[in-house]
């Protein structure tokens, strides 16, 4: 039996081969998109493997004066101090080497806590959108018009101004040579601009005669292997930094004859309440003639 069996791929997932690694050269982007706690203990560990090798370089050479009973830990401590530039004074260098070691591990020092300062500030100041996308796409009929919607909000409490949505289809398509390839169509909405993306927005693709989804089924989707990528992009009102965020749905994700759930009610005093619970659920709509589709 295999000591590290490979991952299994998702059925909707596509296999990557014979991509060029260059783990160097994306190591900036690796460490600003990987999680707080794997960051923070890649600088642990980075600090204690540096003051492990120049322990052992002090436990090779020597010339570290105040040592009683030379050992390991003895230099590592040393080390320590020297890193951070702490300097309790009861260990110091007393050989040429010793101090070529000092010197060098002063310079070490210095361009980890440089980088490492960078790198956390590069983390606290990117932005990051937290736009929260419905779990499924719904299609059905608006004004008479069968109509494609998506459900969006801004989960932050800082809004996102002059905010841009845009809707791309792919499908899968043949050439007359028999080549298969994917094609990419803008899906035209009602209203792809909002002068502030809040905690709810809905975005309307109406399947008239020009719209590339006009006589679409769920069968004809799932075999041109549809997805339906959305992207938002805007400016935080409270930095002023651009903002994006993406989500694409599968062919799967597409719910024929429903809607999303009102989410505003009237309260006893007049006003309106935004439940955002009812944020993923969708409600059957009637079929017509002109949409027979009664699927939930």
């Amino acid at each position: 039996m295999p000591l590290f069996r490979p991952r299994q791929l998702d059925p909707n997932e596509m296999e990557m081969v014979g991509v060029r690694k260059a783990p160097l050269n994306d190591l900036y982007y690796t460490v600003l998109g990987a999680p707080w706690w794997l960051d923070m203990l890649g600088a642990v560990g980075v600090f204690i493997t540096a003051n492990v090798l120049f322990a052992l370089a002090y436990d090779a050479t020597g010339g570290i004066g105040g040592v009683t009973t030379p050992s390991f830990l003895i230099y590592f401590f040393f080390s320590v101090q020297t890193m951070a530039t702490i300097g309790y004074g009861t260990l110091y260098p007393v050989t040429t080497a010793a101090h070529v070691l000092v010197t060098l591990e002063a310079v070490v020092g210095l361009g980890l806590v440089a980088m490492t300062t960078g790198l956390i500030f590069s983390k606290f100041s990117a932005p990051r959108a937290r736009v929260r996308f419905a779990h499924r796409v719904v299609i059905s009929p608006m004004n008479g018009m069968p109509t494609l919607m998506f459900r969006m909000g801004n989960e932050r409490s800082s809004n996102i101004v002059e905010a841009t949505v845009r809707v791309a289809l792919v499908r899968t398509e043949h050439t007359e040579e028999g080549v298969r390839f994917y094609r990419f169509y803008d899906l035209p909405l009602e209203r792809s601009q909002a002068p502030a993306l809040t905690r709810s927005f809905m975005a309307l693709h109406r399947l008239d005669d020009r719209s590339m989804l006009r006589g679409a089924s769920p069968e004809s989707l799932a075999k041109d292997e549809v997805e339906l990528t959305v992207s938002i992009i805007g400016v935080d009102e409270s930095t002023g930094q651009t903002l994006h965020a993406r989500h694409t749905y599968l062919d799967g994700a597409v719910t024929w004859g429903a809607r999303h759930a009102d989410l505003l009610s009237d309260r006893a005093d007049g006003g309106l309440r935004m439940d955002l619970t009812h944020f993923d659920e969708i409600v059957a709509t009637k079929p017509t003639p002109e949409f027979p589709y009664p699927r939930v």
